[in-house]
């Protein structure tokens, strides 16, 4: 299996400084701060880069998982939100939630969500991210 890898610097003080993040792949790269990260600033995150890595991770496990019980999905479509919250250690995340919309044809309620939960529970991003509470909402469409 491929070692995957991304990079980031940060230039200066934590409230004055700034940083910038680049993916491994050259797909992305862009900038982040400390108004990014803990206000509304414009740029991004890293908690943001784990919401899009748990969504992605998360889809493609529920697809695979979908399939491989003879249920091709149409679509699945996953939100990651990342709470990032201060406490008495400092910040840290402490709750994702994941929102899942898909369209399988043929196939229960009941083993949707079935599946669902596995994926939520299996995917190599949820296993990571344990430390956080992950929740888990979907919805099928048919």
């Amino acid at each position: 299996m491929p070692v995957r890898k991304s990079s980031a610097q940060w230039n200066g003080d934590l409230k004055a400084g700034s940083g910038h993040m680049a993916l491994g792949s050259g797909a992305w790269e862009g900038q982040y701060s400390f108004g990014s990260r803990f206000e509304e600033g414009q740029g991004t995150n890293p908690e943001e880069l784990i919401a899009a890595a748990h969504a992605g991770c998360f889809s493609m496990a529920l697809s695979n998982m979908l399939a491989g019980a003879g249920h091709t999905p149409e679509k699945v479509k996953t939100e990651a939100r990342v709470h990032l919250e201060m406490g008495d250690g400092g910040p840290s995340i402490t709750r994702i939630e994941l929102i899942c919309d898909a369209v399988v044809p043929g196939i229960s309620a009941e083993d949707f969500q079935t599946h669902a939960q596995s994926a939520k529970e299996n995917c190599p991003v949820s296993k990571v991210l344990k430390a956080a509470e992950i929740t888990l909402e979907v919805a099928l469409k048919t």
